[in-house]
């Protein structure tokens, strides 16, 4: 077997019909064996990066089946550590084990109100989160962004918390998924990080290897979105679901809006401080709304109630109780982290480098979120690579969000930097991002579809 065979296989023959158009021929779909050729030979330095690259940018223009991204999938999957939390009732881990994955966005610090909210309704959750990376934030860095807190557990210590409190919270280790890692820094410099199964197959191979029986996915669209069109988040969306399902996972996918970032507060500390007013059942609207939405979701797939209303009943219930705000305090505890400063610092923690965003005239405002989040890579919350630290104290916080009608000097936006010198450009593009209309804008619906 030999890579350029199978890169001429999954290229495909172009010929032309008699009006001259060219048209693929050929049977461009990989079986088994040589998609496991590949990604074997990769990782045992066999085949070569250029050979790779050029299999994944036929990828990209001809694309995988279902059955042949479940099959890289699984490749994936197995080229390192698979962790099993199954037939390990005795130490607590009673299942069915489920998880949240969204695409990323703005201000979508989802995750971290839900983990708690869900593991109050029975459900256990094993999640296995990222780093901020270019204008979307990462649920490793708000995490870490509470003194002591640590997200580099083991795999015995990740299964010994989930079982105690009913969730974890931790990274990608080296022995996960080698090859996502692999991979995915190829993909980013070859302009192949947007095919739909490349994707796919990237987020389902570290979502199955955590353990999860089944997936809630929030997949956004939108100019905060990775997927930019409906038609685009659908397609994936699809595939994400169907991928799980062919591989024996219980699957749903929300399609939401990342048109203007989700809540008020974008930002790694700001966020947790976030969290903390969702949990108190006073988070802004449409992050309240989205969080019990997916919460509901996760509760049907553990098959902890038996209807969406029931479902959603037990969410709020464990804000109103707040049982969830607790199991949120009690998860800073068991990852080192320290629960008593996170709530003295509520309020509090905010970078010296601070400027405000008031409005240039009368009218209605529109926020976009890809500015945003570029402007947040200036200030500091995210990063241009990985390599690149990030200020925990940094972010924006919104007086006014999408839709709001202010009068010429009103405060928008508080702004906080990670220095000087960083302002100028980030204040560039937030004024850039807000923009004013003398007619209200239509209200965008926030969960536009569901996809089971």
């Amino acid at each position: 077997m030999r890579a350029t065979d199978i890169i001429m296989k999954k290229r495909g023959t172009f010929v032309r019909d008699e009006n001259g158009k060219q048209v693929l021929t050929g049977n461009t779909e990989l079986s088994r064996e040589e998609i496991k050729f590949l990604i074997d030979g990769y990782l045992n330095k066999t085949i070569p990066e250029y050979e790779i690259s050029s299999w994944l940018m036929a990828v990209y223009f001809n694309g995988m089946s279902f059955s042949e991204t479940g099959i890289l999938t699984e490749c994936m999957l197995h080229s390192g550590d698979v962790i099993d939390l199954h037939g390990r009732e005795k130490e607590g881990l009673k299942g069915p084990f489920v998880d949240k994955h969204s695409t990323g966005g703005v201000g979508d610090k989802i995750s971290l109100p839900l983990a708690p909210i869900a593991a109050c309704c029975g459900v256990q959750i094993p999640m296995m989160s990222g780093r901020a990376l270019g204008h979307t934030g990462g649920t490793l860095d708000k995490l870490e962004s509470i003194t002591g807190y640590t997200t580099g557990l083991s795999t015995q210590k990740f299964a010994e918390l989930i079982a105690k409190t009913g969730f974890a919270m931790t990274g990608q280790s080296k022995e996960i998924v080698p090859a996502d890692k692999a991979l995915y820094a190829l993909r980013d410099v070859t302009a192949t990080v947007e095919s739909v199964p490349l994707i796919t197959a990237s987020i389902l191979s570290k979502k199955v290897a955590e353990g999860s029986d089944a997936l809630v996915f929030d997949v956004k669209y939108g100019s905060g979105a990775f997927m930019k069109s409906i038609p685009d988040a659908r397609l994936l969306a699809s595939f994400l679901v169907k991928t799980a399902q062919a591989m024996g996972k219980k699957a749903v996918a929300l399609l939401t809006n990342m048109n203007t970032p989700l809540g008020r507060k974008i930002g790694n500390f700001l966020e947790i401080e976030e969290t903390i007013d969702c949990l108190k059942g006073n988070g802004p609207e449409d992050v309240m709304e989205l969080t019990y939405a997916l919460a509901a979701e996760m509760i049907l797939l553990a098959e902890k109630a038996k209807t969406k209303e029931e479902a959603l009943k037990m969410a709020r219930e464990s804000v109103s109780s707040g049982k969830a705000l607790e199991k949120f305090l009690q998860n800073v505890k068991d990852q080192g982290g320290d629960a008593d400063k996170l709530l003295a610092d509520y309020g509090k923690r905010r970078s010296e480098h601070h400027a405000q965003i008031k409005a240039e005239k009368d009218g209605y405002i529109k926020i976009d979120a890809y500015k945003m989040g570029l402007a947040g890579v200036y200030l500091g919350v995210g990063r241009n690579v990985t390599t690149d630290p990030v200020c925990a104290e940094a972010g924006m916080i919104l007086s006014c969000i999408e839709g709001d009608k202010v009068q010429k000097g009103q405060l928008i936006m508080d702004v906080y930097g990670k220095d000087d010198s960083c302002m100028s450009q980030a204040l560039d593009l937030i004024k850039q991002a807000v923009t004013y209309s003398d007619t209200k804008p239509a209200a965008n619906k926030l969960i536009i579809e569901e996809i089971r």
